[in-house]
């Protein structure tokens, strides 16, 4: 099974940090990570989905669509939990 979203974020990013945890409170565990400073394609991807941005975090999920530092309730709503 495929993981349900991806969450691009930065080591240092204080919202990553965040929206990690309170989704790992809830139970949502089932996420690929990518550190957009590790991957300049995975920055790429980002700015596409942010006007040119690297604002993270930012999650894509399979149907393409994108979240940028949403809340754990507006994840929740698009996962339909």
């Amino acid at each position: 099974m495929s993981a349900q979203f991806t969450l691009y974020s930065t080591p240092w990013c204080g919202y990553c940090h965040r929206l990690k945890g309170q989704l790992k409170r809830d139970g949502i565990t089932d996420f690929d990570e990518v550190d957009i400073e590790q991957q300049p394609e995975a920055a790429l991807l980002v700015e596409k989905a942010n006007g040119g941005n690297q604002t993270v975090p930012t999650l894509v999920f399979a149907d393409g669509s994108a979240l940028t530092n949403p809340s754990l309730a507006q994840v929740k709503a698009k996962l339909g939990v």
